[in-house]
């Protein structure tokens, strides 16, 4: 698919100051409907919402009048959300790490790297393999408004800000 270069950049640079806008959305206006679109608190699952949501948006923002054009999107939306949590993982928990300019550093990869995958794939987009996606993006939406409801018991949802990042490291 191809998308202007001013465009993107624009699109790009508006994802990312909304992502910023969203960490502190909740901290403003605490309530249930801030929490489902803004972190409610420092734990990793929670900052899932910084990439998703502005990644979902630039999506809408971008292929509006593109048949299929969500597509290619809708596929690496899940994919960074996972990164997202993996290099948060190895930041925070593996590594102990407390900086916050590497969280925006992650933060501005991740971002970066899924307006790039999306744009690198092209159509057509045919059959039920492309239902999928879709699916997996619903899937996520859920998991994310039930965990912001009910957070369950575990280090992925832990605040860390709270409790420290460090895991034990057996001996």
């Amino acid at each position: 698919m191809f998308y202007p270069k001013r465009q993107l950049f624009v699109t790009w640079t508006a994802a990312l100051l909304a992502g910023c806008v969203l960490h502190f959305l909740y901290g403003w206006w605490p309530n249930a409907v801030t929490a489902l679109f803004s972190p409610a608190n420092e734990s990793l699952w929670e900052h899932v919402k910084l990439v998703f949501w502005p990644l979902l948006g630039a999506a809408l923002v971008l292929n509006r009048d593109r048949p299929g054009g969500m597509r290619p999107w809708l596929l690496v939306l899940p994919l960074m959300c996972v990164l997202m949590l993996a290099l948060g993982w190895l930041y925070h928990i593996a590594l102990g790490g407390e900086a916050m300019w590497v969280d925006i550093a992650i933060y501005a990869l991740v971002m970066t790297l899924g307006f790039w995958l999306s744009t690198r794939f092209s159509g057509p987009f045919k059959g039920i393999k492309w239902v999928l996606p879709i699916l997996a993006v619903l899937a996520l939406a859920l998991l994310i408004g039930w965990f912001t409801l009910y957070p369950p018991a575990g280090l992925l949802f832990r605040d860390l800000a709270a409790v420290g990042s460090w895991l034990p490291l057996p001996c």
